[in-house]
């Protein structure tokens, strides 16, 4: 029901058309078992004329309106797919970064791939489902009209069935729940191979306590809530086919001593039960596909509407001029949450002014919220107390996506795209200008740009940077920030960086922040600001 929901919203004259036609297919398809079962039982001799072109008739119309029906929506179910996965990803983009940061990047892998590919699979299904539903609800119709009896009887074989079954499915469900939960923490662990790779394989103690004491445990509860749900939901199927067997057993053998049934209509009960059986099996079979389709829409659901309560405006003035004067924090705290929810760092009250064309650098130990007061100053992070003022005007929610184009980052943690995004529509020789900061990087031999394009980003971690510092160069912003740029880089280069490059920037008018414990270039700093335990102490 969830899954049609979902297409309803979509697009709902097109879901009642396609689940209209799949109805008049599975419903065709059920009256040729009426015409073979007249054609099978009359006389000799007869004709058979009307019941041929009938039977053409049918085969036509369930053909045409089983190709309709599947043909929209397979593909109004891509489309409902496509859009649930740009909204998805859409919201997760909008949302703030430390919620982001509280949700977990396996939880939201999790929902962007395995979850929206079990309701695509699911989705894909309905088409053949309605038919095969329509096909079922047919049959039943012409056994009612061959005897109410029997209606009787199949009723009453429907109560015993669907009351027996109902708990095997719940229980289904409800393992596959379990398993869709373990599935986070797998997630968790697979990304610890993939960015831990090295570390495990150099310590083989490590390795074997990570394979035997998380992965194999995950990856053990997994399998076990899975195989549990899945068995449920094939012992329904099983007991499904026996309870037809049994129908048809009963027709053949116990009705006729009960009841004075004439061939032609023992030979209608028992075509038609035999018939049942392939669309039925299709139906149950599918039941696990439909209640991992459920969860998941759940938990995409789920994790929407947490998304969208910690949703940020996403929009930008036209033509916002992004020159400055001052920026401002005054008593501003924010407040760290770790995995554990007891445990918090806090960070402020900070009172920071910022000036244009200064050379700050930020010192302190490590965990002293160096990196959380950058994520504060440029607003990724949005303070529980304490205000934000550029130039006098307080920021918030309605010009915060404004404030932060006046920010270029590289952090610590940074990510390198291998494409120049954003930037073509802005810069009219893109290409020539990257080259030309290519050779001020020392990069000109190993990484080239076409239109736009990275010839690669397989490089060192400091070379690495230096592609970040390319991008944050053409992305000429007021205020320039790095977190810890230096550390990777050899001494030669690091040299070039503090007494050369922040310098240049500066001397264009920029504003350079930068962390940094390399104390043997702190004097070309126009300002040192110390961070202890989140507070300024000089």
């Amino acid at each position: 029901m969830n899954l049609i929901l979902f297409l309803l919203r979509s697009a709902s004259g097109m879901v009642v058309i396609a689940i209209l036609t799949g109805f008049i297919s599975g419903g065709s398809s059920a009256s040729l078992i009426a015409l073979i079962t007249s054609a099978s039982t009359r006389s000799p001799g007869s004709s058979n004329f009307l019941i041929a072109w009938a039977f053409i008739g049918l085969a036509i119309i369930s053909l045409i309106t089983s190709v309709i029906s599947q043909v929209m929506l397979i593909r109004l179910s891509q489309n409902a797919v496509f859009q649930l996965r740009m909204r998805l990803s859409s919201q997760i983009l909008n949302s703030e970064l430390n919620h982001l940061e509280r949700l977990g990047n396996a939880r939201l892998l999790a929902t962007l791939t395995e979850d929206i590919q079990a309701v695509a699979n699911a989705v894909y299904i309905i088409p053949f489902l309605c038919i095969d539903l329509a096909m079922v609800i047919g049959c039943i119709i012409y056994i009612t009209w061959l005897s109410w009896l029997v209606v009787l009887m199949v009723t009453a074989l429907a109560v015993v069935a669907i009351g027996s079954c109902q708990w095997l499915l719940q229980q289904g469900e409800k393992y596959l729940a379990l398993a869709r939960e373990d599935e986070d923490l797998l997630f968790k662990y697979l990304r610890t191979i993939t960015d831990g790779i090295k570390e495990l394989k150099l310590h083989y103690q490590r390795r074997q306590s990570f394979k035997q004491r998380q992965f194999q445990v995950a990856a053990g509860s997994f399998k076990r809530h899975n195989t549990r749900g899945l068995t449920l939901f094939a012992m329904t199927n099983s007991w499904g086919r026996l309870i037809f067997f049994f129908a048809i057993g009963f027709v053949l053998f116990a009705l006729p001593e009960f009841f004075a049934i004439n061939p032609q209509t023992l030979t209608g009960y028992i075509l038609t039960f035999t018939y049942l059986m392939l669309p039925m099996d299709n139906i149950i079979s599918k039941l696990p596909q439909l209640s991992q389709a459920s969860i998941a829409l759940h938990k995409i659901e789920s994790l929407g509407l947490s998304l969208s309560s910690r949703a940020e405006t996403e929009t930008v003035p036209p033509n916002a001029k992004l020159s400055w004067r001052c920026l401002e924090l005054k008593k501003v705290i924010h407040t760290y949450h770790t995995d554990n929810e007891d445990s918090s760092f806090v960070l402020g009250p900070i009172d920071l002014t910022l000036y244009p064309q200064e050379l700050v650098f930020i010192v302190g130990g490590n965990g002293s919220g160096k990196s959380s007061l950058l994520k504060v100053i440029t607003g990724l992070y949005i303070p529980e107390s304490g205000e934000i003022r550029l130039d006098g005007q307080l920021i918030t929610d309605g010009n915060r996506e404004w404030y932060r184009q006046h920010f270029s980052v590289v952090f610590a943690d940074f990510y390198l795209f291998d494409e120049l995004l954003g930037l073509d529509s802005v810069k009219t020789n893109l290409d020539q200008q990257a080259q030309e900061y290519l050779k001020l990087l020392k990069l000109q031999h190993k990484v080239s740009v076409e239109n736009g394009k990275l010839s690669t980003t397989s490089l060192s971690q400091g070379q690495r940077k230096r592609l970040a510092l390319l991008t944050a160069y053409l992305e000429d912003r007021p205020i320039y920030l790095f977190d810890e740029w230096a550390a990777d880089q050899d001494p030669n280069f690091k040299e070039l960086f503090y007494k050369e490059l922040l310098p240049s920037l500066r001397d264009q008018g920029k504003t350079v922040i930068a962390i940094t414990h390399d104390d043997r270039y702190f004097s070309g700093a126009d300002r040192i600001i110390k961070l202890d335990y989140g507070k300024i102490t000089t």
